[in-house]
């Protein structure tokens, strides 16, 4: 297999290839389409070991969570797209009003054309291939870029991805800044980005120079609310999950907790029993616990432990990358803990009054990608979606409205723009073209000029 070549000309001439087989129509076959995403799982599942291993070198990963949440995740997205391909690409039959007749009115799925998707580094597999998925399925040319910070899944995909996919029509390129700004230099037709804000703005700007359309995956820092009625052991199981999967390095994880004033101490001690049942005595003995990405992220976090009193972990180890779960109270809400998001396994508990008063606090930020609210009271849960806005909502869980497939994924203002997921996925890389048929059998001149009184009374009883 030849190196892939990643300098600018190679690059270029990269896009050039694959836009140029897109335009030959390679990819509008819906066996085409077919055989690549059925090649994409074939990939995943004959090289299982190797792409633990990689997760595992990145991230610290347990191999049944990098099993669950980067293959079996994206397998299971794949597979629902095979199964509906034919009727998710059927044009689809839509009214005609009396005007247009005689008509008959459809919508046809277009692919956009050559895309380009942009992972980050903390689900290195998923957050690559199910969106690169979904434009194949909807019969684009994809040109995916995956994090250079987790380096081993990166090399894998490079070395990977060529063997089982159609290079002519799907193209991957590694690196890091130097790289992503010459590929946002080039024309494309849709441009998926899954990262922070702060990236997120110089993609948008990029894709403007192109008019080019763009989703935004980002993140923000989603809430949870738990009032005095919620079931405080299920709750905490269940946030427990939720927060130090990947060590909390997940776009959609608990960032910090609006808790009753009244039950906040039992909550704590449930957090502190779900903690050692999930890891032991100690996290950092775990197998199932896993590291910060990089030392850079490491002393991000680190620096944050100051921000309130420790109330659960606060273990740090640098040469491991190690900061263990950890809960904080009596936190500063001026500092960043509480004005960026933490990506990490730090969870900030809040006392509130009420639920109205939790409400308000996320309402006087950003909108959150996702919002978590525990609660056996129906009135509140249904207060708590009627005076929110977020990405996505669970109810008496966390994270689980993300494994829908019929569920679409996204954020909302700051936490992003677009989602996917499921037939999401596809439609997110479509264009539906309106088309009407006419017929000429009958031809009425009351269309036509000239018009007289009977045509505008015609005109204004039946429009």
């Amino acid at each position: 297999m030849t190196a892939l070549d990643n300098s600018t000309t190679g690059i270029i001439s990269t896009v050039a290839k694959v836009r140029e087989t897109y335009d030959a129509r390679v990819t509008r076959p819906l066996e085409w389409r077919r055989s690549q995403l059925k090649a994409m799982i074939a990939m995943l599942e004959e090289n299982e070991s190797r792409w633990s291993d990689a997760l595992r070198q990145d991230l610290g990963k347990p191999t049944i969570e990098g099993f669950i949440t980067d293959i079996a995740f994206v397998i299971g997205e794949i597979e629902s797209m095979i199964k509906n391909l034919r009727k998710w690409n059927k044009p689809e039959r839509v009214g005609s009003p009396i005007v247009t007749q005689p008509a008959k009115s459809v919508r046809i799925p277009e692919p956009l054309g050559t895309v380009l998707v942009i992972a980050p580094w903390n689900y290195p597999i998923q957050l690559l291939l199910v969106p690169a998925a979904g434009a194949i399925a909807a019969g684009n040319a994809v040109v995916m870029k995956p994090s250079e910070v987790s380096a081993a899944t990166s090399k894998l995909l490079a070395e990977l991805c060529p063997k089982y996919l159609d290079t002519n029509a799907i193209a991957l390129v590694e690196g890091g800044v130097p790289e992503t700004t010459t590929l946002l230099e080039q024309a494309w037709d849709h441009i998926f980005y899954t990262g922070n804000g702060t990236v997120g703005r110089i993609v948008m700007a990029a894709a403007a120079t192109n008019l080019t359309p763009v989703t935004l995956e980002l993140g923000g820092k989603s809430p949870v609310i738990i009032d005095e009625t919620a079931n405080l052991r299920v709750a905490a199981r269940r946030l427990a999950w939720g927060k130090w999967l990947n060590a909390g390095q997940t776009c959609i994880a608990p960032d910090y907790v609006l808790v009753n004033e009244s039950v906040r101490a039992p909550f704590i001690d449930e957090v502190q029993k779900a903690i050692t049942e999930f890891y032991g005595a100690d996290p950092h003995a775990s197998a199932d616990y896993g590291r910060i990405v990089s030392q850079r992220h490491y002393e991000r976090l680190a620096g944050m432990l100051g921000s309130g009193k420790v109330a659960v972990g606060g273990d740090a180890i640098a040469d491991d990358r190690y900061i263990s779960p950890t809960v904080l109270v009596d936190v500063d809400m001026d500092s960043k803990m509480m004005d960026e998001e933490i990506f990490g396994p730090l969870l900030p508990v809040i006392p509130v009054s009420s639920v109205s008063e939790a409400v308000s606090f996320i309402n006087s930020r950003p909108h959150p990608l996702a919002l978590y609210v525990f609660s056996e009271n129906k009135n509140v849960v249904d207060m708590v979606l009627d005076q929110t806005t977020s990405g996505g909502v669970t109810v008496n869980g966390t994270l689980m409205h993300i494994t829908n497939p019929n569920l679409p994924f996204g954020g909302i203002g700051e936490s992003g723009m677009g989602a996917y997921h499921g037939k999401s996925s596809v439609r997110l890389f479509q264009h539906m073209k309106p088309v009407l048929k006419r017929g000429t059998k009958l031809d009425p001149s009351l269309a036509y000029p000239p018009y007289n009184d009977r045509k505008a009374k015609i005109f204004r009883k039946v429009l």
